[in-house]
């Protein structure tokens, strides 16, 4: 019978044991020795054994070259890694943290053997994202001394520690773990046991979305990471990390999920499965989504679905020299400002004089501060004002070459506007929409002219994000697409190619994920601090998922979960019941002081 565990009990966790050198095991090492430990490395492997013993001395090397580390520390930090290929040298391990292949069976099988080996006192953790913790403790001969500690790729660069308690776990097991991850100078964030945890339960529902965006041929998969890249800031795109995390082991944490939530948002996309089986798995393979230089290279070539130099655009772009802009908010005065930056002549039309003059008066001030950040100069900045006309009539557009809708997010009041825009815009004028979740080709119904009219969505704000997603209708001509893509080069953004359906491409993908992050505070599954942190500090997100909600505005977010539920019908889109009753409380962020969080009033 296992020893009673209590807060005396406890050993430092001076001595550690990290079973399984791939490269997290070895990641962990280093974080480890670096720290103090003593540290036993364990492999079956002599090979993996060596090549964690020589991924730390190039490590330590490195950190020597920088400053960061003399040569007198870094030779004890070599010395206290020891490598083993016989899983008996945990023994005298006041920690062991298991971090072998996501197999059941033979995490499973290194438990047993640990169990009859380790001190009673030893605590055993597994490195487990997809599988079941509290089945591995409730196998074990000490289920309070078993637990997950899930660090996060490259372990000596990644902050986050996601400390995973099943039902068993001894709250002393879980302290002890916890001021270890803090003295490794990590953020551990207290987590209960079920697959993906919170960051990749919440990034691999993400990166799925995105695989079978891919599949359906819906955008390249270029234009799918560069739209969430430019999009959102992330670091990488979804389908350049699910090759940077292995294909393979992205289906197998996906199919937990699913076993687990039977949400079909978590069912892995069948190409997951088709490149998996033949072997094509991502860098390490040297082929998954992208095609590699060599196996574990970093470097992308060409291949054979690598896009043509200078975009997919086919047609012959219509001449644009003149710019009408219809709308008086921040969006509309972002978007004049870009335009006029860019050398053409701005028509920007509001419903009043009044509202037009102040839409102008706000790009001057916007202007003024780019020249006081030293990005522009005072004439260039007064040349960009003075392309700007106001007007209070739709008429003023008579002469512009494109007319760029930016008025607010009602179909009808779109649908009325480009009725307007067909009377007055000149034959051969490109109509473009910047809706961000409404029917394109609805808005080119209303007119005339369906081929002519294009959406062309660009991210708040607009001066400062260089995406733009190029929307193509079913009746959009070849030379509107060529013209759009050919002013976005123009304007310096970078266009992507997307088809008129619901979020397009980045809140196709983005709102899917804050809902999912809904639903974990709903179910009290983690705090809106701890998500919040997983994500910044594990996937390397600008802001978490509830700092975005609050910024966005809670009744914007559910207005596209409507959309998107309403385009897909997919039970797993729904809206979360927290975010409807929020919104029903009239707590929408930070507009009106009050979302997920407290705001200040501004």
């Amino acid at each position: 019978m296992a020893t009673p565990l209590s807060d005396t009990s406890l050993s430092p966790l001076r001595t550690v044991a990290v079973v399984g050198l791939g490269t997290m095991g070895t990641g962990i090492a280093e974080v480890l020795a670096q720290a103090g430990r003593e540290v036993v490395g364990i492999d079956v492997s002599e090979t993996a054994a060596t090549r964690a013993v020589a991924a730390l001395e190039a490590a330590t090397a490195r950190s020597v070259e920088r400053g960061r580390l003399t040569e007198d520390r870094r030779e004890d930090v070599l010395a206290r890694f020891r490598t083993f290929t016989d899983l008996r040298a945990a023994s005298e391990a006041d920690l062991v943290i298991e971090v072998v292949p996501e197999s059941y069976e033979i995490k499973q099988q290194v438990f047993r053997e640990l169990d009859a080996l380790v001190r009673p006192d030893a605590i055993l953790t597994t490195g487990t994202n997809a599988l079941s913790v509290t089945r591995l403790a409730a196998e074990s001969a000490r289920p309070e001394r078993v637990l997950g500690l899930h660090f996060f790729n490259p372990a000596p660069a990644m902050r986050l520690v996601e400390v995973v308690s099943s039902v068993l776990t001894s709250p002393a097991a879980v302290r002890a773990v916890t001021d270890l991850a803090l003295d490794l100078g990590k953020e551990p964030v207290a987590v209960g046991d079920r697959p993906g945890f919170v960051a990749d339960g919440l990034l691999f529902g993400y990166l799925n979305q995105a695989a079978a965006m891919y599949e359906t041929k819906y955008a390249s998969r270029e234009d799918i990471d560069a739209a969430m890249k430019l999009g959102c800031g992330l670091p990488m795109g979804p389908l350049a990390l699910l090759d940077l995390i292995g294909v393979d082991t992205a289906r197998t944490v996906l199919e937990a999920m699913y076993t687990a939530s039977r949400d079909r948002l978590h069912a892995p996309a069948p190409i997951l499965r088709q490149l998996s089986e033949a072997g094509l798995t991502g860098r390490k393979s040297g082929r998954g989504f992208y095609t590699y230089e060599e196996p574990g290279s970093a470097t992308v070539v060409r291949d054979a679905l690598t896009p043509p130099a200078g975009g997919p655009a086919s047609g012959t772009a219509r001449p644009v020299r003149s710019v009408g802009v219809a709308g008086s908010g921040t969006m509309a005065s972002g978007i004049a400002e870009v335009f006029a930056k860019a050398g053409y002549d701005v028509v920007l039309a509001a419903r009043t004089e009044e509202k037009a003059a102040a839409a102008r008066a706000r790009i001057g001030s916007s202007l003024a501060r780019s020249v006081d950040k030293g990005r522009m100069t005072v004439e260039a900045a007064a040349a960009a004002l003075d392309r700007i006309t106001p007007a209070d009539s739709y008429d003023a557009f008579a002469d512009v070459d494109l007319a760029v809708e930016a008025v607010a997010e009602d179909l009808e009041v779109k649908k009325q506007l480009f009725a307007a825009l067909d009377k007055v815009c000149k034959p051969g004028a490109v109509l473009a929409t910047t809706t961000s979740s409404l029917p394109v080709v609805a808005c080119a119904r209303a007119t005339s002219r369906p081929q002519s009219v294009i959406g062309m969505h660009f991210f708040n704000p607009a001066p400062a994000m260089k995406l733009v997603e190029v929307v193509r209708t079913v009746l959009t001509s070849d030379d509107v697409h060529a013209t759009v893509r050919e002013v976005c080069a123009h304007l310096r953004k970078h266009p992507v190619d997307c088809g008129d359906r619901a979020g397009f491409i980045v809140n196709a993908l983005l709102f899917p994920y804050l809902n999912n992050a809904v639903k974990m505070v709903q179910e009290h599954y983690a705090t809106l601090d701890d998500i919040d942190a997983a994500m910044k500090l594990g996937g390397g997100y600008p802001m978490g998922p509830f700092e975005l909600l609050d910024v966005v505005g809670l009744d914007v977010s559910l207005a596209i979960e409507k959309v998107l539920h309403r385009e897909f019908r997919d039970p797993g889109l729904a809206p979360a019941p927290l975010l409807e009753h929020l919104v029903a409380a009239g707590c929408l962020g930070r507009k009106t002081g009050r979302g997920f969080r407290e705001h200040a009033r501004r």
